[in-house]
């Protein structure tokens, strides 16, 4: 008996020795001064957030009305100081107003916000009423003033960029050659068409789009180009070739190298 109670005071001892030394004046002057620190940011911030008393607004306006921004910015942060106010939230507030595509905004010390505004640029028309930019974005679908001189682009819904991006694959080869390209359409089953600054209507179908185009640009162009008064449209839809309907005549005239149309 006695020899294990000498022995359970010897494991007591061991497990002793392992225990950490601790210096507990140390531990308490860094936790004093951790909360200082703590204390001391608090107050900093606290003197940092003060009321928001101005907005600058900078940007190139036409379109977008400053006072309209103004207003947004204002509404989304009533209440929050310099430091607390979420800037996030100012930049969405402002990017839901029209004609708005790009927003940053920060903070002017020591009580202002800087808001910079970038305005959509419009490259085409988007069916009736709508607008896309030069990204091919639908940004305004019901839009009461477009300018006529857009080019008009039409095709089923979400088609938008689809459509923007043969556009632009397409007018930078016409305007070569000394035409213009004024409307694209891409209709619900697939098939393209285009128009002509001279009244000329090209018809490319739903197979082998770009090749047809290619085909166009290489042949029935330099017809169009002495003819165009003449033409109502031309009709690439052909295995090996092309029609063109003649304007005021009672059927189509072809140029053709097969008679068999495809889609």
């Amino acid at each position: 008996m006695l020899q294990r109670r000498k022995n359970r005071r010897r494991l007591a001892a061991d497990e002793r020795q392992w225990l950490p030394n601790v210096n507990w004046r140390a531990l308490l002057i860094t936790s004093a001064s951790l909360a200082g620190l703590v204390a001391a940011g608090a107050l900093i911030t606290l003197a940092l957030n003060q009321p928001i008393e101005s907005v600058a607004i900078a940007g190139t306006f036409q379109r977008v009305s400053p006072s309209d921004v103004d207003r947004a910015v204002k509404q989304s942060t009533r209440g929050a100081g310099l430091v607390s106010v979420n800037l996030a939230r100012v930049r969405a507030a402002v990017r839901t107003l029209p004609w708005v595509d790009t927003v940053s905004v920060e903070r002017s010390w020591p009580r202002g916000l800087t808001v910079r505004i970038a305005e959509q640029v419009a490259a085409a028309r988007w069916g009736e009423s709508g607008l896309l930019n030069t990204r091919g974005e639908l940004f305004a679908s019901d839009v009461h003033h477009i300018p006529l001189e857009l080019p008009q682009l039409a095709g089923p819904e979400g088609s938008e960029s689809t459509v923007a991006v043969r556009y632009l694959a397409m007018h930078g080869r016409l305007l070569e050659s000394g035409m213009r390209l004024t409307a694209l359409r891409l209709d619900a089953r697939g098939a393209w068409e285009f128009d002509l600054d001279n009244g000329v209507t090209v018809r490319l179908g739903r197979k082998q789009v770009d090749e047809r185009f290619e085909t166009f640009m290489a042949t029935a162009a330099k017809i169009v180009a002495q003819r165009a008064t003449d033409i109502a449209y031309v009709d690439m839809r052909y295995t090996n070739g092309f029609a063109i309907g003649w304007r005021g005549a009672a059927g189509l005239k072809g140029k053709t190298a097969d008679e068999s149309r495809e889609a």
